[in-house]
């Protein structure tokens, strides 16, 4: 069925978008995770990644053209599907909004004033600002302030962090797009509110906003400044945006980079000219600053990488448990978080949507175990047992690319790249961070990877888009000396693996018991997408590679 995409909220003060560039035409294959188009906003140009797999079937606003938030901008479905309803549909509810605003004018004069009331609202005294809950992922409907870093009657500069909020992936940092002093905060912490909900007020120190808050809170709209201001203003925001993120070096060479990354790498002392930009055009963007590590300390790196990803050395104290007399009783209720809510929802989806079943083999991990040591003898590397899964899952599934799929109620998709999902655990639950063309990788650069995001997730830092676009995913307990569980399905892969530990035991080899190192590992299969044997096979090849490792390295 053909699904209607429409212009997204880049910005918490967007309210129209410009397509800069379209990088698809109509016709084209769209995978999850494409881009669709470069998006211009006020604040910046921005990618627009597809959440929707199928052929783009319409394009609604051109290269060039600006369009309203919510504006229709593209339909994807299938190839040859008709989407005449769609389009009637869109057209239909543009004409019937025309009317009425012709209507509102030509009304009496008694009937406009009663009106205005609703469609303009509380005019916004000169300067201030209403801040509401912004979308940070493509599936969060709700966000719970966990934490205010400024509190009413502080001055706010641009990109300054106002709050960190959770949403339903992670808890991430909410930074300011405006300056002034902050006025009122509409959400107190540990509170959750809908998106779009009041979050802030920023303006003017000393000024009334008094009938601001509750107008909004009862539906009010807010009247937007003077056309003519509005475009004065968005003029010199853009020139002094082009100004802050155009930066040039003593070799002519031009960086772009973000007003908030420029202001961390001035405090921080980085040479910008180091830093490589993984924003649209290669601009520089905070978490390229924040991660940025110097040349020298490239060698200690992966040390701290690993420090980072062990549970043992991030793990908190455990807290102290309340006394309870002998004979009574004692429960307290936690309050459930956004992520924790989530995670019941989408699991509980998972297993009560798709069939499950589950195969497990025993792997021989002699050959692993010595391959490892000897990878980890050479310098600056380090490759754990995990990442050696991680790579052997890769390359099985391009020689079993059914087990790489995703069921659709009317197709199966294939997906021919690779993105394998890690689940971390995290304190509030689990995250599962994404590594892109996992089978492009190699053993060192997916360890490289693993220990990043595993540490990051750790230190709620990961962004929504680095845990979005798996197509399998590995789920290991074995560092908990767990020999052997099950995984519910991370929808809408088709298949989990579940990794056990490692165990010494006797094992028989060429008729003789001798002391082995074995490994059980489980796959968890969605019976409507991989068949018993499929999902047989797939486990077979996974365990030629692991008994194997040079064969990973060919």
């Amino acid at each position: 069925m053909a699904t209607k995409i429409t212009m997204p909220r880049l910005s918490d003060t967007m309210t129209e978008g410009t397509v800069a560039t379209w990088l698809k035409k109509v016709g084209d294959k769209i995978s999850e995770g494409d881009i669709l188009a470069e998006i211009e906003t006020d604040k910046a140009t921005m990618e627009f990644e597809s959440f929707n797999s199928g052929t783009l079937l319409y394009i609604g606003i051109q290269e060039g053209e600006s369009a309203p938030v919510d504006s229709l901008l593209a339909i994807i479905g299938k190839e040859g599907e008709d989407i005449s309803d769609l389009l009637a549909g869109g057209s239909s509810s543009d004409k019937k909004e025309e009317p009425k605003a012709e209507e509102k004018t030509a009304e009496a004069p008694k009937e406009e004033a009663k009106e205005a009331p609703k469609s303009e609202g509380t005019a916004l005294p000169k300067g201030v600002v209403v801040v509401t809950m912004p979308r940070l992922s493509d599936t969060m409907t709700d966000g719970t302030v966990a934490t205010w870093l400024k509190k009413v009657g502080d001055k706010i500069n641009e990109g300054d962090i106002l709050a960190e909020i959770e949403t339903d992936k992670a808890t991430m940092e909410f930074e300011s797009f405006n300056s002034g002093t902050l006025l009122y905060i509409g959400i107190p912490e540990g509170d959750s509110a809908p998106v779009d909900s009041l979050l802030a007020i920023i303006g003017p120190e000393g000024t009334d906003i008094s009938g601001i808050a509750e107008n909004f809170k009862k539906g009010g709209a807010v009247a937007a400044p003077a056309k003519e201001e509005k475009a004065e203003e968005s003029k010199s925001e853009t020139a002094e945006s082009k100004e802050e993120t155009v930066e040039t070096v003593s070799d002519g060479r031009r960086i772009f980079i973000s007003p908030l990354a420029k202001k961390i790498a001035e405090e921080k002392n980085i040479n910008i000219s180091q830093v490589k930009g993984t924003g649209e055009n290669g601009r520089i963007v905070k978490s390229d600053i924040e991660n940025f590590k110097p040349a020298a300390a490239t060698s200690q790196a992966p040390a701290s990488q690993e420090t980072a990803a062990k549970p043992e050395a991030t793990a908190a104290a455990p807290a102290v448990k309340p006394f309870v007399p002998a004979g009574e009783t004692y429960s307290e209720e936690i309050k459930n978080s956004q992520m924790r809510k989530v995670i019941a929802k989408r699991l509980s989806e998972s297993k009560f949507t798709a069939p499950h079943y589950y195969l497990t083999i025993e792997v021989a991990m002699d050959g692993a175990m010595a391959s490892r040591s000897t990878i980890n003898s050479l310098p600056d590397t380090k490759v754990s047992f995990n990442d050696m899964v991680i790579k052997a899952c890769a390359m099985a599934l391009k020689k079993h690319p059914k087990v790489n799929s995703q069921w659709k109620d009317d197709v199966t998709v294939i997906h021919h790249h690779v993105h394998i999902g890690v689940a971390v655990a995290v304190e509030d639950g689990l995250v599962v961070p994404v590594l892109k063309f996992a089978d492009q990788l190699s053993l060192t650069q997916i360890g490289a990877n693993v220990r990043d995001v595993a540490g990051r997730a750790k230190n709620k830092k990961l962004q929504p888009a680095e845990m979005e676009g798996s197509t399998f995913t590995v789920s290991n307990l074995g560092m908990f000396g767990i020999t052997e569980f099950t995984s519910i399905i991370n929808q809408p892969n088709s298949a989990i693996l579940s990794v056990g530990a490692i165990v010494e035991k006797p094992v028989v080899r060429n008729g003789q018991i001798v002391v082995g190192n074995t490994m059980k590992v489980t796959l968890a299969c969605d019976h409507r997408t991989v068949d018993g044997a499929t999902g047989a096979e797939f486990l077979q090849t996974l365990r030629q590679y692991l008994e194997n490792p040079v064969t990973m390295l060919a």
